[in-house]
């Protein structure tokens, strides 16, 4: 019998979010959703959490700042960040998050 490993879809994605690139592209995407899901805004900016917390890349600083948003968007649904989305997109603008050059 042929064994085979199986990773995870979620260590997949963990995995992929590491690179600041995907990780910007994933939150990118959520945020263009037409129809938006305020719990997908929450669960992708965890997973980038979880990515960079295993890869040592998260100060605490950036741990608080994290529960703080994560407490607002509970709380508020996200209405104010897909509220500020739809304005962009209706004013011709999108928005974009890539990552910071580094020096």
């Amino acid at each position: 019998m042929l064994k085979t490993k199986s990773v995870s879809y979620h260590e997949d994605l963990i995995q992929f979010l590491k690179d600041p690139e995907h990780a910007a592209g994933y939150i990118e995407a959520i945020l263009e959703e037409e129809d938006p899901e305020p719990e997908l805004l929450r669960n992708a900016l965890r997973k980038v959490i979880e990515a960079w917390k295993r890869c040592d890349r998260l100060s605490e600083s950036t741990k608080q700042l994290h529960e703080k948003l994560d407490r607002i968007l509970t709380e508020s649904n996200a209405t104010e960040i897909y509220t500020f989305v739809e304005l962009l997109n209706s004013l011709g603008f999108q928005l974009a998050i890539s990552p910071k050059e580094t020096e």
